[in-house]
């Protein structure tokens, strides 16, 4: 059974400017019933690599922990769990350097782009 997790015990953390455009994609991909799924694979130029997209929300396996943020949902499996607990996504509209931002506690190191880490 999957574990529903809200208030301050959330492992994922997330910004108001990421929810808000998340949101904004959510609704540009039409479909209510996506959540975004965050995970962590093997690659990159630190070793391991964030990973993000939308899935729908009746893919969630026992083995993923739900973070509920106001009925946004946001799924991570418990493996990459392990390295992102405490993460802190956020969003900048910046032209250089923006996008989303990854903020792990977790991270030994972090390469240059910010889209990978070793732990």
């Amino acid at each position: 059974m999957t574990q529903a997790v809200t208030g301050s015990e959330k492992g994922i953390q997330i910004s108001e400017k990421a929810l808000k455009h998340l949101l904004t994609l959510k609704e540009q991909q039409g479909n209510q019933d996506l959540c975004l799924r965050v995970g962590v694979r093997q690659g990159g130029c630190s070793g391991m690599s964030y990973m993000m997209d939308f899935e729908n929300i009746n893919n969630v396996t026992e083995h993923d922990d739900i973070f509920d943020y106001d009925g946004f949902k946001i799924i991570c499996d418990r493996k990459s769990l392990l390295y992102l607990y405490g993460l802190m996504l956020d969003y900048s509209d910046a032209m250089i350097g923006g996008g989303f931002q990854f903020t792990n506690p977790n991270a030994t190191q972090t390469c240059g782009c910010g889209k990978s880490f070793a732990a």
